[in-house]
Parts: C-alpha cells; sequence; structure tokens
C-alpha cells in the first residue's frame, strides 16, 4: 500500500518493551490511517468501559498517509484514546513539525499501553524504542521539557538528524483532566486530556527520530498538485486574510454576529473586544507570522508582548479560542494579559478552552457565593493563581481539575454549566449559529468546533445560520469532507482549498486509491460509524448530544435568539438519519 508502512509499533510501558504488528492493506484502504486506522485499533484493543487513566487504556499516536510528502498542511498529528475529560472517544491534533519525524519512524501508528512505575521518557525511532529515566525532567514546564530532551539527543544520538518531542507539563503529571501534549513549545494536541493519560503512564516525554521515506503512488502527481496549489494559494483571500491577521481576525467577525461568547455565556458581545482583537494584537506586540512546516498560510502569530509589565514576554498566538476564553468569558479587555494567561497554560501544559471556560464559572460561583473565592470578571492575577492551583491540584483546583461536571455539580451549578458530553464549547454561540448546535451535539469528542467546522458556511452565509430544515444533510457532507482531512492528518484551514476534487487527487498521488467522491465518502462514513460504535460501547446516550439547557431558555439580550430544545432535536434526528443510523443514534451493525 503506497503512502503507508504496513507496520504499527506497539509499546508496553509496564514491561519497558514492544512489538511491531503488520497492518494490512485491507485494512489501510478502508481506514486510510490517521484517526480511521487508530479508531480501528482502538475497537480492537481498548477494552470496554476502561479507566481512562488505567494502564490498559491505550494512546495513539498518528501521521497520516500524506506525512512526509509535498502536501500543503500535512504536516500535522493525531492523538487518540479514551478521554479522562468525557470518558468517551479522544482525538487531538497537532501541527508544528513534529508529525516529520514521527512519519520518518516508520509507523503508521504508535500504541501505547501500561503503566510504568516511575518517570520516564521515550526515545522511538526506526530501530527500537529506549526507556529513559524522566525523574530529572518531572516537575519541569513544557518548554524545559522540550529543551532538555532535544539536547540530550543532540549530545546522544550524533547521526540522528532532526529530532521532534512531544511532552506533558505538571497538568499533565497531576492528572488534571484537560491536560494537553505540548511540541514546538507552542503547539498542542490541545484537547480532551491527552496529557493526562501520559501523565497516568508516567511519560514525560517522548523524542522521534528516523530516516524512513514512505514510497507515494505517484511522485511527479504530488508535486504537481503542490506546486499547483501553492501558485493558488497566493491570490486566495482567506490565505491572505490568514496570513495577514491569523485567528484573532475572528474576534470582529463573532462579535459583529453578536456569537462572541462572554460573560460565562450571559452576553454574545464583549464591548472590550477591540482591545483584544487582531488589530489590538498588532499594535501592542511585535508579530511576526509563523507557520508549521510545509505551510504557506502562517496563521500563527508570534507575538512578543512590547510594553507593560508582561514586556518581552513571547508566544505564538493567543490563537481566537484562547482571546474568547480569557477575554469574553472572563471578560478581560488586554491581549498584553491573555498573552500572559495563554503562556502560563502553555507552560503548564492544559487547554486554554478549558481553562477558561472553568475560571469562568468559577467566577460565577464566587458571585453567587457557592464557593469562597476572591475572583471575579477581568481580575487577571485572581485567575492566574487559580490556574496554578488547578495544575497542582491546590484548594478548589483540586476539583476543577476533575473537570467541569465534577465543579458544576459540587457546586450545585450542573443547571449553569456549558459543555456537551463534559467538553466545553469553542467560541461560537449556537444560539446565533444554529448549526454550530449541531456541531456540539454532534461531534464524538464533545463540544467540538473543528470535526466539521461548520462556523465557516454559516458566517460566510453559503448555509443560513436560522435555518433548521436539511441542514443536517448539508452538515453531514462537510463533516465527511473534513473526516477525510483527519484520516489524511491535514491542517483544517485548508478547508477551502481541499474539496472533494482536490482530496481525491492527493489520495491517488500518495496511496494509489482513485477514490471518487463516492468512495471517499464511504470512507468518512466507516471512520464515523466506527467512532460512534466506540461511545456507545462506553455508554453514550442519546441524551448526551443534546445542548445544555441554557441555550434553550437564557436568550442572548442583544438578539433575543435562542436555539430551542425542538430545534435541537430536530437538528440530530435529521443528521442521524443522514448518517444511516437508527432513531437512538445506532449505526448499523459492522
Amino acid at each position: 500500500m503506497f503512502g503507508f508502512y504496513n507496520m504499527a509499533l506497539r509499546v508496553d510501558v509496564t514491561q519497558s518493551a514492544f512489538e511491531l504488528q503488520m497492518i494490512s492493506d485491507e485494512v489501510l484502504a478502508r481506514t486510510l490511517g490517521g484517526k480511521g486506522l487508530a479508531t480501528h485499533l482502538l475497537l480492537a484493543h481498548n477494552p470496554q468501559g476502561v479507566d481512562p487513566l488505567s494502564a490498559d487504556n491505550h494512546i495513539i499516536f498518528a501521521a497520516g498517509p500524506v506525512a512526509g510528502s509535498s502536501i500543503w498542511g500535512s504536516c500535522r498529528y493525531g492523538v487518540f484514546s479514551k478521554s479522562p475529560q468525557t470518558g468517551f472517544y479522544s482525538e487531538s491534533y497537532s501541527g508544528g513539525r513534529v508529525a516529520e519525524n514521527i512519519a520518518a519512524c516508520g509507523f503508521d501508528a504508535i500504541v501505547i499501553h501500561g503503566t510504568s512505575d516511575t518517570p520516564i521518557w521515550l526515545e522511538i525511532c526506526e530501530e527500537t524504542v529506549y526507556f529513559h529515566s524522566a525523574e530529572e525532567l518531572w516537575g519541569l514546564d513544557t518548554y524545559g521539557t522540550e529543551d532538555r530532551v532535544k539536547a540530550w539527543v543532540k549530545e546522544n544520538r550524533p547521526g540522528a538528524g532532526s529530532c521532534g518531542v512531544v511532552c506533558i507539563g505538571p497538568a499533565g503529571e497531576n492528572l488534571i483532566s484537560f491536560a494537553v501534549i505540548e511540541n514546538d513549545y507552542w503547539r498542542s494536541a490541545g484537547r480532551t486530556g491527552v496529557g493526562a493519560i501520559l501523565g497516568a503512564k508516567k511519560i514525560k516525554a517522548i523524542a522521534f527520530h528516523g530516516k524512513r521515506k514512505k514510497a507515494f503512488a505517484d511522485d511527479a502527481l504530488v508535486r504537481a498538485f503542490s506546486k499547483e496549489l501553492a501558485i493558488e494559494g497566493k491570490e486566495n483571500a482567506g490565505v491572505i486574510a490568514y496570513k495577514t491577521k491569523g485567528t484573532p481576525m475572528l474576534v470582529d467577525v463573532m462579535n459583529k454576529a453578536g456569537g462572541f461568547p462572554t460573560r460565562y455565556w450571559q452576553k454574545g458581545r464583549f464591548e472590550g473586544a477591540s482591545k483584544i482583537n487582531a488589530d489590538a494584537l498588532h499594535q501592542r506586540c511585535d508579530v511576526k507570522p509563523h507557520a508549521c512546516l510545509k505551510c504557506f498560510m502562517a496563521c500563527g502569530r508570534l507575538s512578543t508582548v512590547k510594553e507593560g509589565r508582561h514586556a518581552g514576554l513571547q508566544v505564538e498566538g493567543p490563537e481566537y479560542e484562547t482571546i474568547y476564553a480569557f477575554g469574553g468569558l472572563c471578560e478581560i479587555d488586554s491581549i498584553e494579559e491573555i498573552i500572559y494567561l495563554n503562556d502560563i497554560c502553555d507552560r503548564l501544559g492544559m487547554d486554554t478552552i478549558s481553562a477558561g471556560n472553568l475560571a469562568a464559572l468559577t467566577i460565577e460561583a464566587a458571585r453567587q457565593g457557592r464557593i469562597d473565592r476572591v475572583i471575579d470578571y477581568g481580575d487577571v492575577d485572581a485567575i492566574a493563581q487559580l490556574l496554578a492551583d488547578i495544575a497542582y491540584r491546590k484548594d478548589i483546583g483540586e476539583t476543577l481539575a476533575r473537570g467541569i461536571r465534577t465543579a458544576a455539580d459540587a457546586w450545585g451549578m450542573a443547571d449553569q454549566a456549558i459543555h456537551v458530553k463534559g467538553l466545553e464549547p469553542a467560541g461560537y454561540d449556537p444560539r446565533v449559529l444554529k448549526g454550530m448546535g449541531l456541531a456540539y451535539g454532534s461531534s464524538d469528542r464533545g463540544a467540538c468546533h473543528l470535526r466539521a467546522t461548520f462556523y465557516k458556511p454559516e458566517l460566510a452565509g453559503i448555509v443560513d445560520p436560522e435555518k433548521i430544515e436539511g441542514k443536517a444533510a448539508v452538515f453531514t457532507e462537510w463533516e465527511d469532507r473534513l473526516t477525510l482531512f483527519d484520516t489524511l492528518i491535514l491542517c483544517r484551514f485548508y478547508r477551502d482549498l481541499y474539496q472533494w476534487e482536490q482530496l481525491g487527487t492527493m489520495i491517488k498521488g500518495t496511496t494509489g486509491l482513485d477514490l471518487g467522491t463516492e468512495g471517499m465518502r464511504r470512507i468518512a462514513a466507516h471512520v464515523s460509524d466506527d467512532t460512534r460504535r466506540f461511545n456507545l460501547r462506553e455508554g453514550l446516550r442519546p441524551e448526551d448530544d443534546m445542548l445544555p439547557p441554557r441555550f434553550h431558555r437564557e436568550a442572548l439580550p442583544e438578539s433575543g435568539k435562542v436555539i430551542t430544545e425542538d430545534q435541537m432535536k430536530r437538528l440530530m434526528a435529521d443528521y442521524y438519519a443522514a448518517r444511516g443510523w437508527d432513531p437512538e443514534g445506532k449505526p448499523p451493525d459492522a
């Protein structure tokens, strides 16, 4: 099978051992690698009902079949498991440079299980797996950990060449349910708590290096495709916008639309938006466009604070989601202070979306007298202290560390907490963008905006945000196409450039498969069915696909908009039907 190695690496941390597992062409053709292959392996190896933090929960790293090629947007890897944050399917993706190193090791998937008695870091290369003590690394932040591991490899493996490192911070070590895996300092496999899974296995870091190269079906076709896309991208309005302003441009877009979540989801507009938008970032900071490997979009903002108490602080970001979570939900009207909180989360290794949501929930709990904590909207230092308390499980941080459902139940706020399946939504209010309600409800990993990125067609006017009739069918096609992105593991921001025709060309050039749109959609549907089967096996019920009640009963003050319970039920029913599932959301037997 072109584009693959037909090989998985299985690592047993308990025994400090590893073995190779052949993967057939039939499985690869049916799953297309990436998410499809990882889901297949999770169904095969993970015991039903497994504790996400136990030795028996497998965590899988995968780079897709396009990794190592010249395809733009291909330098991404995925991490797959059972989530400690939701108890359901876990998937998280990250860019940067590491995917190239993972692919060069010569495996289509790296499957890790077991638990070490003492902290370790893994060195994975094409010949073997080394198990190193991480006693001296345990307790370090993510930046320090990455530096130390890379320095060790450079000194002790002089012939290794380029090395990619993924690692966890104190949040992962302390099993915070929304801990992330970091790489390249600021890139994160950021959602569903994959960092806590590594922490439970006592894995502080993994270094990847190798020199294997895949055989592609038609190198000339791949090169021509990439060259043509680079030419097209120079004039593409979306590419220019991302390169010029990055994701912070969405602050103004969403604020104008009245769907910028503010004051813990009580409002849809933030009066201080002009102080935290893309213009504010570029005026208040020294900003340079920053790209992942093999990307001409350069959406990343390498931002250095110019003045004030954080002068000289540098992060890649903040991304829109971090700005919404701390700027909107917590009403912080300073881009420099958002960068400060972004840096804290990156160093500690925790997801900024969940962190901001939990900080805002804590503010509401304090204002309502449900907890004894001095914290309020806009109080940056109190929020910074809360983040540290969460990462080290101090005071109320012990409660928040276990996630939003635990905290809300403990404080009598279950009816106020905003989440789906235990995962907090991104910065797109579904009362304004009804399709995002469907996106949050249907996503296999919880309230996710990225599985279908349906905010794009609704904001662009391609799809009427208020329309319910027929929306699920359009949504399902978008989701199918972006599920293919996750099997190949491509960057979401190439979604306008990679339509079905372009996906078909790259699949043919890399793997040799000539699928056509229907063939690609069949694979995507198969992956969606398998992921749903995983969740049903772990206890998913139809009610888990519904939105929190506040979205039904609390109208946005700026527009009076809600998404009713009947609308949501209709969207989900239509979605089940469009997927070929029964009325309870169950796929047909495999």
